[in-house]
């Protein structure tokens, strides 16, 4: 049972700060618990009236001798700690804590916060809030909270931190007609979070979408890790207040300065497959239209309407919102020709012209559905003298019926069209007052398609092996720091860049003016001469840069103006001499950059880079890892990919080059925590390679010089190098054991075409029949801080890469109980393999904190039940074909996995 169900399916209430007084919290908590329906107990608990709300009351918990499932508490403050004390010693399963004045009250209530939060680990409990409105289950009667309204039944789940828009919101809901699965005020979030709530109504089959208003995000890895986890299933759509980033002023590089919080949760959101939204009408427009209709599978839209301006409205907005109008096919205009009056539009939108009847309606519809070119249907219809929106509603319901494509409507009207709107809901066509707002919702279904496409996509391979001189970047850093430095100088900046394997040019620093004309030579002219001072981060600002020098007279005068220029401009400034570099001249300026944002810790930021960056502002973010399908999404979606990948007859760049790049680059990031921003640009690239020409490094301050290895610093855990091994089968077969990649998808469906049907019905308990993308996606793109699945791989005599088995664990929200699995490729079964599998596997658990261990086996399948015997695993019968087993993992000195 998850602990959550306790608060949201309670069998027994207990009111804690009940009360008669109208108009006060406790009163209007009892009166909603009482008069709402719910048909469970309810226990008002105040030592000073014997019945409240006509229910007995009692004077503390253990005086009503019963299991108490959920305790609701709306006292004052400095009285909650005591409460949550006598809740856990009497067993109480889950609060909910009304109550205010802890988080938000300074010190005093950060430590009842922390007293509060030890109460609930100590005795196992749950603790919603506090500072909240409280919770509603519409669906079984329950309303724990003070709202002046009962939510209507659903199968949307509420999300909000803000107690009073919930008010709000309840109140336009029941207008709108706007049901819900739960509707929860999650108030200060002092234990259960967003990511509680999403894995818990992830799993609710009552819920089908997940709608979130969010004023800060705490628990951060753990909120993506749950939201990427059911975001597939089930759309998550978050308003976000307050994403503006005063941090951005007094960033030291250009990245710094454009990568603010805001474009950070941005990314965040896509990365997660998280619907972002701007207002309270979207968020729940989206949450509807995914219930109601189909994904579209591309932005092209086809508009039918009985009026041309209000096409010619929504068409404009579609291009505003980066929406395309679908080009009907030849083969639709004639279709369309024969059924509609001569003087009809001949194009999209499709102007059924104001006397258009329910027939002329549906036959546009049913053509236009059947056009390739097209991916979603917007049908407005404006009342007119001779129109009947009931009519052409119900015959847009009957069309919708059969349609894989999203249909979405706008009846535009109050009065005349309310019957209308009233049958194209009934008939799950969502509708909308104004077209725009139908556009607004059409393009965040398309977003949330794309997103969740890119999430699964199969990527290649990186194009060759990478492996960075992480102990020499680490040395680097290391000496910087000790100098009590946190600017790398440009020579030392690009240094580490090499170190990763990212390109750069050839270059040296020059102390003095003899130095400078032997580096030329060496190097070649034509040269560029930088100034090299760690505290100079914007170079040209203090004329410290001269470009094209050709010769040695030019080489002299350049090293002693930007000298004495920087001298002038910075005279405190600690000058090392002059970078000189050699000039390169390529056609396309790129930035490449990373800023340590604080609550998603490193974003990276590509797009158009040179000295003109923060004026277009060409840029899209991501974050760390990245794989190569990840890194062209980010290249993709920025303006300058028309120029790279060619344009106008122009040759393109070698875009799979800048993918690897930003690959490298982001392990460069991930494994310094020490990088506060980092800044290449820029890098310039062509047709024939690219190569970086500036480059900035900012370390963090708050950060040790020490070598970390954890990631704590990333928001979604990197690929685990360190369970990679080598070992040798019984048969003196070498095989790689290391932890699955998305990119191994091939490998995998080719160990499960080839499987037994035994060896299938021993894994799956069934027979696989046709191995889908879909399936593969669920066992290879897996979240490595809730799954690990290690696979054994071979090289075969042609050279091959070769898949032979796999193993994994996936533990529970809360990591301590993991489900175990294992399949052995039938001709590599006797050597030994599974036996390392599981031993490995349950060093890999015990390390990650994981208590308990568990499996469903067939009966029938001796040598797995050997093998869970063999290493203490408990055994019971689960039904008539399988059994259960379980092994607990003592809490002990964990063994080093090899």
């Amino acid at each position: 049972m998850n602990a959550l169900d306790k608060i949201f399916n309670p069998n027994t209430v207990a009111v804690i700060g009940a009360s008669n007084t109208e108009g006060s919290v406790g009163y209007e908590l009892i009166r909603n618990l009482v008069g709402s329906g719910f048909k469970g107990t309810v226990y008002p608990i105040n030592f000073k009236h014997k019945s409240i709300y006509g229910v007995r009351s009692y004077s503390k918990l253990s005086e009503t001798r019963d299991e108490i499932d959920l305790a609701v508490i709306a006292t004052p403050a400095h009285t909650v700690p005591d409460l949550v004390k006598e809740c856990g010693e009497y067993g109480v399963g889950g609060i909910v804590i009304i109550s205010a004045g802890f988080m938000e009250a300074g010190d005093e209530g950060h430590k009842m916060s922390d007293i509060i939060l030890g109460y609930a680990r100590k005795y196992k409990m749950r603790i919603i809030g506090p500072n909240c409105l409280g919770f509603i289950k519409p669906s079984i009667k329950l309303n724990v909270s003070f709202a002046n309204k009962m939510a209507l039944p659903g199968k949307i789940a509420l999300i909000s931190q803000s107690g009073a828009l919930c008010t709000a919101i309840l109140d336009w809901s029941v207008e709108q007609n706007v049901g819900f699965s739960h509707f929860v005020s999650i108030g200060s979030m002092i234990d259960v979070g967003f990511h509680d709530l999403i894995d818990y109504f992830g799993n609710d089959p009552n819920t089908s979408s997940i709608v979130i208003y969010m004023e800060s995000l705490t628990n951060t890895r753990k909120f993506m890790s749950a939201a990427r986890a059911f975001a597939r299933n089930k759309p998550i759509i978050v308003l976000k207040a307050g994403k503006s980033d005063a941090g951005a002023k007094v960033a030291l590089s250009h990245t710094g300065t454009l990568a603010g919080n805001d474009i950070a949760f941005d990314a965040a959101f896509k990365r997660a497959g998280i619907i972002p939204v701007d207002t309270i009408e979207q968020l729940f427009n989206a949450a509807q239209s995914l219930a109601m209709q189909p994904r579209p599978q591309g932005d092209r839209l086809a508009i039918i309407t009985n009026a041309g301006g209000p096409g010619v409205l929504a068409t404009d907005h579609l291009i505003k919102q980066n929406g395309k109008l679908a080009q009907l096919s030849e083969e639709t205009m004639k279709k369309l020709d024969a059924v509609l009056p001569k003087v009809w539009s001949h194009g999209n939108p499709i102007d059924v012209l104001g006397d258009a009847t329910s027939e002329r309606y549906k036959a546009a519809t049913e053509i236009i559905l059947q056009d390739s070119n097209v991916d979603g249907v917007l049908i407005i219809l404006t009342p007119q003298a001779m129109t009947h929106p009931d009519l052409i509603a119900r015959e847009v319901v009957t069309v919708a019926g059969s349609s894989k494509k999203p249909i979405l409507a706008s009846w535009m009207g109050e009065g005349d069209v309310a019957e209308g709107c009233e049958i194209l809901e009934n008939g799950n066509i969502p509708v909308f007052r104004i077209p725009e707002n139908a556009v607004n919702t059409f393009m965040n279904m398309v977003s949330y398609t794309r997103n969740i496409e890119a999430l699964y996509e199969t990527p290649s391979t990186i194009p060759h092996v990478f492996t960075p001189e992480t102990d020499k970047s680490y040395e680097l850093i290391r000496s910087v720091m000790d100098e009590n430095r946190f600017v790398l100088t440009e020579d030392e900046a690009k240094d580490l860049l090499d170190l990763y394997d990212i390109p750069i040019a050839r270059h040296q620093l020059a102390a003095t003016e003899e130095e400078a004309l032997k580096v030329c030579e060496e190097i070649g002219y034509p040269v560029v001469m930088k100034i090299a001072s760690p505290d100079i981060t914007h170079k040209t600002d203090v004329g410290g840069v001269v470009v094209n020098i050709r010769k040695p007279e030019d080489a002299k005068e350049a090293f002693n103006g930007i000298l004495n220029s920087a001298k002038a401009a910075k005279p405190e400034a600690n000058i090392l001499g002059v970078l000189v570099e050699q000039m390169v001249s390529k056609k396309y300026e790129l930035i490449i950059g990373s800023k340590k944002d604080p609550i998603f810790g490193p974003v990276i930021v590509f797009g158009m880079g040179g000295v003109a960056v923060e004026v277009f502002k060409d840029l899209n973010v991501g974050l760390p890892p990245l794989n190569m399908v990840l890194a062209k999404r980010l290249i993709e979606e920025t303006k300058i990919y028309r120029l790279l990948k060619g344009y106008r007859g122009m040759d393109s760049v070698d875009i799979e080059s800048i993918q690897f790049l930003l690959y490298k680059f982001a392990y460069l990031v991930m494994d310094f925590p020490q990088i506060k921003e980092i800044d290449i640009n820029p890098f310039v690239v062509d047709e024939e390679g690219g190569v970086v020409l500036d480059a900035k490094v900012v370390l963090d301050e708050n950060v040790t010089p020490e070598r970390i290895r954890n990631y704590d610093h990333l928001v979604i855990t990197p690929y685990p190098k360190e369970l990679v091994s080598m070992w040798t089968m019984r048969n003196g077969e070498e095989v790689k054991i290391r932890p699955i990649r998305p990119e191994d998808e091939p490998m995998e469906k080719e160990m499960f075409g080839k499987l037994s049907k035994q060896t299938q019905y021993f894994r799956f308990f069934g027979y696989l029949g046709q191995v889908t993308h879909e399936m593969l996606t669920r066992y290879t793109q897996i979240d490595y801080d809730r799954e690990i699945a290690l696979i054994a791989r071979i090289i075969d005599k042609d050279g091959e890469k070769k898949m032979i088995g796999v193993v994994r664990i996936v533990s529970d929200p809360d990591g301590e109980a993991a489900e175990f699995a294992i399949v052995i490729a039938d001709k590599w079964q006797g050597y030994g393999l599974g036996n390392k599998f599981m031993d490995t596997i349950i060093k890999v658990a015990a390390r990650r904190g994981i208590r308990k261990i568990y499996a469903n086996v067939l009966q029938s399948n001796s040598t797995m039940l050997h093998m869970f015997r063999k290493r203490g695993f408990t055994i019971k019968q689960a039904d008539e074909e399988s059994n259960y087993a379980e092994k607990i993992i003592e809490e002990k000195t964990v063994e080093p996995v090899s």
